[in-house]
């Protein structure tokens, strides 16, 4: 099953086909995720919270998601954060994607000068520009596989353009894309009934040097780390850890999360935990 949805290209293998009505639901799910967390469409819930203040309903499921970023805020000290999303259109990564940089520099507002959050509903003193592209697409991988697998499929393969989780028997291989050369590889990563996320600053770039993964700290792309790629249980946790990894060390998420590893550095380096599954080609 391939189709593009939330600006990306997915593919779903799985072992039996997947039956009409249940293909519709995923496509209902994910614009129902897509309607409550993007930040690029003027009718999603985010793009509200963008322009007024107030207490604002999430649905049941958003609490994993912002207790993950409330892991990884603490972690990174601050650098990853929800909040980026202003920063993010200063440097010209906007709604209308025009990458035309403003500018202006800001840093993102502190987590809890910013908002309160009790577990569903989120409350903010001024309009908020949330962005939750460091975990989200994991995490509807998530909540895709789901799905499927309350549908009966245990043979599942859901890839959203880099973001994978594999349910089956028997685990599969995947190629630790270059982030210099998108033909090769730095090596494979084996992966049996778990996900691996990867984030590259090569994906999304622009300008002079510009790119997505910025310091909330500072609103500026990071630049000492090139690529990470994170393998754990949930895409949501890898998808964030992924990016946790520009912004701190690895022992530092350790913390928190379980997890193995790999990234590149921008001297051409590439670090990758001990327990890390795979091979590095040297």
């Amino acid at each position: 099953m391939r189709f593009d949805a939330i600006g990306t290209g997915w593919q779903i293998d799985t072992a039996e086909p997947i039956a009409p009505g249940l293909s519709t639901r995923i496509r209902a799910r994910i614009e129902e995720f897509d309607r409550t967390y993007s930040r690029f469409r003027e009718d999603s819930l985010v793009a509200t919270i963008a322009r007024s203040a107030g207490t604002f309903v999430f649905p049941d499921d958003a609490a994993a998601l912002f207790d993950t970023y409330r892991r990884l805020y603490t972690a990174t000290d601050g650098r990853m954060s929800p909040l980026v999303g202003r920063s993010m259109d200063d440097l010209g990564y906007d709604r209308a994607y025009s990458l035309r940089p403003t500018g202006m520099v800001r840093s993102a507002p502190h987590w809890d000068e910013a908002f309160s959050w009790d577990g569903r509903g989120l409350t903010t003193l001024r309009p908020v520009s949330i962005d939750v592209g460091a975990a989200g697409k994991g995490y509807l991988v998530d909540i895709v596989l789901g799905l499927l697998a309350e549908a009966g499929h245990t043979e599942v393969i859901v890839d959203a353009s880099g973001d994978i989780r594999h349910s089956g028997a028997d685990p599969i291989r995947v190629a630790l894309e270059h982030p210099k050369n998108p033909d090769k590889a730095i090596g494979i990563a084996n992966i049996g009934n778990g996900s691996i996320c990867a984030s590259a600053s090569n994906r999304r770039a622009w300008g002079d040097g510009l790119h997505h993964v910025v310091d909330a700290t500072t609103g500026l792309p990071t630049r000492r780390v090139i690529a990470t790629w994170a393998i754990t249980t949930l895409a949501l946790e890898a998808d964030g850890i992924a990016t946790a990894l520009f912004f701190t060390d690895p022992e530092r998420i350790d913390t928190e999360f379980s997890f193995d590893w790999v990234r590149m550095l921008s001297d051409g380096r590439v670090e990758c935990s001990t327990g890390f599954d795979g091979e590095i080609f040297r």
